[in-house]
């Protein structure tokens, strides 16, 4: 439509053109004494458009003429800005690939074109930028082949090329040095300065995801297992990790705290720091009572926090409690001291529940041991002994039996007893409660 349009136009203008030229009988007159020279005014009118196109055009070849240098200036300039851009790139692309000789030597190379740049009044607006981003690929490179002085040297540079009062990018830059040098600490086994660098983010840079995983390393190798802890739960929150990492990753640095509690308060501590799922896995809670029992804690205590896992197991039947049924039969051994009426009937209905199940056998009959009923934990204990499959709480039982005989006077029953013990090859230390 344009097109036709213009078209248009100019058949209008020829036609308007022809009619003015065709009947324009009008004549200039030019005096230059002693000459007179007459001419039609189409003429005159076609040699003025003639000669402002002539000079016109002589203008602009002047121009052109006078802006060779410049342009040739100019055409050096961006000829070394695409080879500066070029080996930026080519630092890049080694550094992915591995080849860190080649990869410092390209940056170290745009570099010195930026510099050239800047020397010839020609520098890029994003120069800063540019030399953080190639200070930064050597220090990488460099940190790669173990020259630690060269890669702090480049890491100052980029600090410097981006300051913290900067615009946003420069900023960002700074933050990505800053966690690049406390990943370099990781590196070098220096958790204590890798935490250092990582206080100094910013609060927002200091909860993304490569920060906090930078953390959680850090805090391991540091043994601050209680960091650790928060920022792997901060990292399932993330979705940083699968559920089933998050979950691995969580129990084991719980467990870490278990371990590493030095007495009963902080243990207890730790434990109400805990949210009632994880109170309720067999995974920490068996651990947690068995440390309780060991740092010399109460067994009510101990028996209240393995409430829940008792609960949990007996009530789901499956692979799972097959898993840690032996497990809880071993710790809750322990904390039997003192049971009382509550504990008993509970240990009692599961025996009743399971009456195959031969360790729930021989927990209550440890249990009617403790509560000095000796006739029911002679029968529940001979009923367990030949069918436990854990050689240690056989040997137990054997040895139970084998004491109640002494007893009660029967001595072959405590032959046989011993007899039977001893034949469970695991030697175990002599049980406090005498019955």
């Amino acid at each position: 439509m344009r097109a036709a349009l213009w078209l248009i136009g100019l058949f209008g203008m020829a036609v308007a053109a022809a009619l003015f030229a065709g009947s324009n009988q009008g004549t200039v007159t030019l005096f230059w004494a002693p000459y007179r020279l007459d001419l039609s005014l189409n003429l005159a009118i076609a040699i003025i458009v003639l000669a402002f196109v002539l000079l016109y055009a002589a203008l602009r070849a002047l121009a052109a003429l006078l802006q060779m240098p410049h342009q040739a200036r100019r055409w050096r300039s961006q000829q070394k800005e695409r080879a500066m851009h070029h080996s930026l790139l080519e630092a890049l692309s080694h550094q992915q690939a591995g080849r860190f000789l080649r990869a410092r030597k390209s940056a170290l190379a745009a570099l010195a074109m930026e510099e050239s740049l800047a020397e010839t009044h020609a520098a890029v607006p994003h120069g800063m930028r540019l030399r953080a981003a190639a200070h930064m690929v050597a220090a990488d490179a460099s940190h790669a082949l173990q020259d630690r002085q060269q890669r702090d040297h480049h890491w100052r540079e980029v600090l410097a090329n981006a300051p913290a009062q900067g615009n946003a990018q420069e900023q960002e830059m700074r933050e990505g040095a800053q966690m690049r040098a406390a990943r370099w600490a990781l590196d070098d086994r220096d958790a204590a300065d890798a935490l250092r660098r990582l206080a100094e983010l910013p609060q927002g840079a200091a909860r993304r995801t490569i920060a906090l995983r930078i953390r959680l390393k850090a805090s391991r190798l540091a043994g601050q297992t209680s960091t650790a802890l928060d920022t792997a739960r901060l990292l399932a929150k993330h979705r940083a990790f699968s559920p089933a990492a998050a979950a691995s990753v969580v129990r084991g640095l719980v467990l870490e705290s278990i371990n590493e509690a030095r007495d009963t308060t902080q243990l207890q501590h730790f434990w109400l720091s805990l949210d009632t799922e994880e109170r309720a896995m067999p995974e920490i809670a068996l651990p947690a009572a068995s440390r309780l029992m060991a740092l010399g804690g109460e067994a009510a205590q101990a028996r209240a926090w393995l409430l829940p896992v008792w609960e949990r197991l007996l009530s789901h039947a499956g692979p799972r409690s097959e898993s840690h049924l032996p497990r809880l039969v071993q710790v809750l051994e322990p904390c039997l001291d003192g049971l009382d009426g509550a504990w008993l009937a509970r240990i009692e209905a599961a025996s009743n529940a399971h009456p195959r199940e031969a360790r729930l056998q021989y927990l209550a009959g440890m249990a009617c041991v403790q509560r000095q009923l000796w006739g029911k934990a002679q029968q529940l204990l001979l009923r367990a002994a030949p069918h436990l499959q854990e050689s240690a709480l056989r040997t137990r039982a054997w040895q139970r039996l084998a004491l109640m005989a002494e007893h009660r006077g029967d001595a072959d029953a405590a032959a046989a007893a011993w007899k039977q013990a001893a034949q469970s090859v695991v030697v175990l230390p002599a049980d406090p409660t005498r019955p």
